[in-house]
Parts: C-alpha cells; sequence; structure tokens
C-alpha cells in the first residue's frame, strides 16, 4: 500500500512553491504546477538519498513506496486557472456567486471549509466529465 505525501503549492510572484511537513527542509519552485510536481519529486529522493548516506532514519512514510498529493489553496488554485477557467464559469460549475470568487481570488477572504469543498466538488466533477468525453 502506497503512503500518501501531502505536498503544500503556494503561489508566488513568479510561479509556485511547495513543501511538505513529512519530511522537513524539502522546498522547491517552479513556474509550472507541472514544474513543481517534477522538482518536488527530485528534492524529496535528493533529500532521501542525502539522508541515507548520513546515516540519518528515514521518516516512515518514505520508507516503502509513497504518492505525492499536491494540495493548493482556494487563491493559487484560481489565479493558476484564470486564463482557462473564468470565475464565471467556476460559479456554474460551484454554485458560488462571482463576486464571492473573486475575493477568494484577490485574498480579500478565505473560504469556509464547506466552500472549499463546493470548488474541490465542482472542479472534480467538471474533470471527470471532460475524462469521459472523445472527440
Amino acid at each position: 500500500m502506497e503512503t500518501k505525501v501531502e505536498i503544500t503549492v503556494c503561489r508566488t510572484g513568479t510561479g509556485f512553491s511547495a513543501h511538505t511537513e513529512a519530511l522537513k527542509g524539502v522546498v522547491t519552485t517552479g513556474e509550472t504546477l507541472d514544474e513543481i510536481k517534477k522538482n518536488m519529486y527530485e528534492s524529496i529522493s535528493f533529500h532521501l538519498e542525502g539522508m541515507r548516506e548520513d546515516g540519518h532514519p528515514i521518516p516512515e512514510d518514505f520508507t516503502a513506496n509513497y504518492e505525492l498529493i499536491f494540495k493548493m489553496d482556494v487563491e493559487s488554485l484560481l489565479g493558476y486557472y484564470k486564463g482557462i477557467l473564468t470565475q464565471s464559469a467556476i460559479a456554474r460549475i460551484t454554485g458560488i456567486n462571482v463576486k464571492q470568487l473573486n475575493h477568494y481570488a484577490s485574498g480579500e477572504s478565505k473560504p469556509r471549509p464547506a466552500q472549499i469543498r463546493k470548488i474541490e466538488a465542482g472542479l472534480h466533477k467538471l474533470g471527470s466529465e471532460l475524462m469521459q468525453l472523445q472527440l
């Protein structure tokens, strides 16, 4: 069974940064989410290799197969997909009004957990529908 390791992704002025609480000191940056994912796998591998060479114990999450789960805050997500999904489109799939989404996107307010779940569920539903299409 694979251990799921949570990676926190945050938007920066030039792209993204990412870190994990499961392995202190592992941080990476990238201009895109794909670059963040690639860099994080490489950073973890490099860090674990150094720990082994230095004789340090490897955290349990990394002693067998593991899967990285990338988590992003709502502000970063809305900013990243701004050119792809309009706030109106996100409002339609989530049931959250555009004005409120704009507050989340700008960082003016933070969504409550229930709102985060609505956004996540709406995006996952859209993704699932798109995965079923063939052209």
